[in-house]
């Protein structure tokens, strides 16, 4: 826990012109001076090309709200935006789609020295940084500026969207005259017309409120209260603008004195009430009261009760450390477990790119970090795809088919947005298949209504929503697949995780993910009818479920065509795959652009080039379902031939190869997954950080080099960990209870701790199995021939 210097936020010593350095903002109690570095993003300097990406890493979000961490005053690169979760609007480019709605910029602040406004692109720059605390959640920055007649002004700037109050958006600015006295006014500006919705506002006193409706009908509203602390103000006045708000501060500033500039707002949409002026109105009231310090320390509070249920601890490896926080700093801020009807976007709520649809990404890259984190997040976004099942099952219909065919992008309604084309690199137009041929998604759902529900027990949910989905899309398949001649079922024209190769039959993770999909929507059958006579047939009523289906789904499952061949252990990734060009990736070490640009889209399809895991993914979600052997002899194959053209496949590559007892060439795919945002590897990261890729990380350790896996009555780890990774641990959920895993290489050691909850069972890989009670520590000790025996303590 931090607490501020001297009772305040923002607390600001004087500062010396020439060679001083600013304070920290908030300081941590033990130890007061020490910040461990692997808990905060640096951005030190200013680099106008960099802004955009930059933006993107510093977001400050809460699942209800994010906000881009671009300059409070902008600059000429800038591409601020604030991003309201589940609210979508038409677009009105010619094609366009729904995008997720930005709202008016509530940061936008301009600092002026005698009328002047202070910019990092006029004067001088004396010192400049800016400081995402991922432990609490809070975006610092201090600036140092030297403007043309040699005034130095120090600011220090903090913004935060509160984890505690998710309505609740904090701002906070420090200005200190250095060497000299004179007028400083402040602007604070909330401008709708870059929204692309019509905004009207209006000012009184301190506060002030914008409100805004989508063409969709969507009511939104911002309520905003500014305080200004300094004893010499001189004018404070307001005005609203068309579509737009500025309020204007002016003091006699003294030298060395500073002065501080509070703004808090408040934000609601018509999703939520059905007054959203009168109910932000009401709520910054109430905000307005307490004070800017208050909420943060709550804040804070908040972000500290996620850490504890999420954080991950590695040991040897800071680069990693650091990846991992930031990875769950932002997993923790896309998601809100109050809200059933949004969902997690490509790129959460940190930017525009893919415009805020949801992807398969969510169920197979996040859901398992709520799962085992925050089930209560988890719940809530399936049960966003429940409350679009019905947008499901309107598209298997529309293309002959029976069940649920779930969209591949989803806005708010489940009806698949996805456009009908792209501009590619070469600025040819290209259409786009994934709408109509990658229909993996439904099964993808299936599975991770099936890992919450195994993880979670949650009967509710499963007899509530869980099941319908299951079974609905298990139906889809059953008719989406056509049995031909050879007595195999089929199913053709599709698209892979691979989306290199388009139009392609019997893709082996589609038809592996229908077959399991089948085979547990008739368990989910079986299940109801021995557990829970009394549900099952208002279940049955409901979904209309003839006496005979289930058995039909376990025979379409057991003669569906998977691509496996006995002889060489091998999935062909569709019918064909084999028969392609083979294309050495490694004479294209170095590559600026991905690869199917280099080779050309003819090429790339006619060749064995794989865009991202997609055989290898079978192995990421199906360990259980077959032998090692399977998954070594896959994983050799494929992984030379990836190119690793998607951001989603370098992490699921790390976890594949942990548990292969790879675990240096795991690290090593785990620092390439980390890249992506972190070092901006893949050039897109001004579009919003790669939220999947950050789950993805998540799992690479906790299923990978943690090799967590689940059985009836408990877990399974089986660790493996890089050989620079001295120790590593984590918290999960299992039913209920609460466990920490500690792994230590040297000496060889495991340690597991259930918390709370009821007696449970750990395993270690295929040996040593333990139940274990609450408050007591079990360790195991590795030996020559693998481990020990489980040993128990008390906490």
């Amino acid at each position: 826990m931090w607490i501020p210097r001297d009772n305040s936020i923002l607390s600001v010593p004087l500062q010396e012109e020439e060679g001083a350095k600013s304070a920290a903002l908030l300081l941590p109690v033990n130890p007061p001076l020490a910040i461990d570095p692997s808990w905060v993003l640096v951005e030190a300097g200013f680099e106008p090309q960099r802004e955009r990406e930059i933006e993107s890493i510093l977001t400050v979000a809460n699942g209800y709200v994010g906000t881009r961490g671009a300059l409070a005053e902008r600059t000429s690169l800038s591409s601020p935006a604030v991003f309201l979760a589940g609210v979508f609007d038409a677009n009105e480019a010619p094609g366009g789609t729904l995008d997720l709605v930005k709202l008016p910029d509530w940061t936008h602040l301009r600092v002026l020295v005698e009328g002047t406004p202070l910019s990092l692109e006029t004067g001088s720059i004396v010192e400049h940084r800016r400081i995402l605390d991922l432990q609490h959640g809070v975006l610092c920055r201090s600036w140092r500026h030297r403007d043309q007649e040699g005034r130095v002004t120090g600011l220090i700037f903090l913004r935060v969207a509160s984890l505690h109050d998710r309505h609740l958006l904090l701002q906070s600015v420090t200005i200190t005259p250095e060497n000299y006295s004179g007028m400083i006014s402040i602007e604070s500006v909330m401008e709708g017309t870059q929204a692309g919705i019509p905004w009207s506002s209006n000012v009184e006193g301190d506060g002030a409120m914008i409100v805004g409706r989508t063409r969709r009908g969507t009511t939104i509203a911002m309520a905003t209260h500014g305080k200004l602390r300094h004893e010499n103000v001189q004018e404070s006045s307001g005005s609203s603008p068309i579509e737009g708000l500025t309020d204007r501060r002016t003091w006699q500033a003294r030298r060395g004195e500073p002065a501080r500039f509070d703004r808090s707002v408040v934000v609601y949409s018509s999703r939520e009430t059905g007054d959203p002026p009168a109910a932000a109105g009401e709520h910054m009231r109430r905000a307005s009261g307490a004070g800017l310090d208050a909420h943060i320390v709550r804040h804070a509070e908040a972000w500290e009760a996620r850490w504890r249920a999420g954080g991950v601890e590695v040991a040897g490896d800071e680069m990693a450390q650091r990846a991992l926080r930031f990875a769950v700093y932002h997993l923790n801020s896309a998601v809100n477990p109050k809200d059933e009807y949004a969902s997690i976007g490509a790129r959460a709520l940190t930017g525009s790119a893919y415009k805020g649809h949801v992807f398969w990404d969510t169920e197979i890259y996040l859901l398992p970090f709520y799962t085992f984190t925050d089930p209560s997040a988890a719940r809530t976004l399936l049960l966003y795809r429940f409350h679009t099942l019905q947008a499901a099952r309107d598209k298997a219909r529309r293309l002959g088919y029976q069940g649920a065919l779930y969209a591949w992008e989803s806005a708010d309604t489940g009806e698949d947005v996805t456009p009908d084309t792209v501009i590619a690199p070469d600025g040819r137009a290209v259409q786009v298949l994934t709408g109509v041929q990658e229909h993996h998604i439904s099964a993808d759902i299936a599975y991770a209504v099936w890992q919450y529900w195994q993880a979670t027990a949650d009967e509710a949910f499963f007899l509530e929503a869980g099941a319908d989905m299951l079974i609905e899309t298990a139906r889809f398949w059953a008719t989406r697949g056509r049995l031909e001649p050879d007595g195999r079922y089929h199913i053709r024209t599709v698209i892979g995780p691979d989306e290199y190769h388009e139009s392609v039959d019997d893709n082996a993770y589609t038809n592996v993910m229908a077959q399991w999909n089948l085979e547990r929507a008739a368990d989910t059958v079986d299940w109801l009818r021995s557990r829970h006579p009394e549900v099952w047939p208002i279940i049955s009523e409901r979904l209309q479920i003839t006496p005979d289906e289930p058995a039909s789904w376990r025979r379409t499952a057991e003669r569906m065509t998977t691509g496996f061949d006995r002889e060489t252990n091998l999935f062909e990734q569709f019918t064909g795959f084999f028969d392609l060009e083979d294309v050495d990736l490694a004479a294209y070490p170095a590559r600026p652009v991905p690869l199917d640009v280099i080779l050309g889209r003819d090429r790339t399809q006619k060749s064995k080039v794989v865009k991202q895991a997609d055989v290898v993914a079978l192995s990421a979600l199906l360990w259980e379902r077959f032998p090692s052997a399977v998954h070594e002899a896959n994983f050799r194959y494929y992984e030379p031939r990836t190119a690793h053209g998607s951001s989603l496949s370098p992490a699921l590559h790390a976890l594949v190869s942990a548990r292969l007892g790879e675990a240096d060439l795991a690290a090593r795919y785990f620092h390439d997954a980390a890249a992506i945002d972190l070092s901006n590897h893949m050039g897109n990261a001004a579009g919003g950080v790669h939220i999947a890729t950050l789950g993805g990380l998540w799992q690479a350790v906790v299923f990978g080099m943690g090799g967590v896996r689940l059985r009836d009555d408990g877990l399974v780890i089986h660790p493996n960990l890089p050989s620079n990774w001295d120790r590593l641990s984590f918290p999960l959920q299992w039913r209920g209870r609460s466990v920490t895993v500690a792994i230590n290489r040297e000496p060889k050691q495991a340690t597991v701790e259930l918390r709370t909850g009821d007696p449970m069972t750990i395993q270690l890989g295929q040996g040593s199995i333990q139940v274990m009670t609450s408050n007591h520590r079990y360790v195991i000790q590795g030996e020559r021939s693998g481990w020990g025996a489980w040993k128990e303590s008390k906490r």
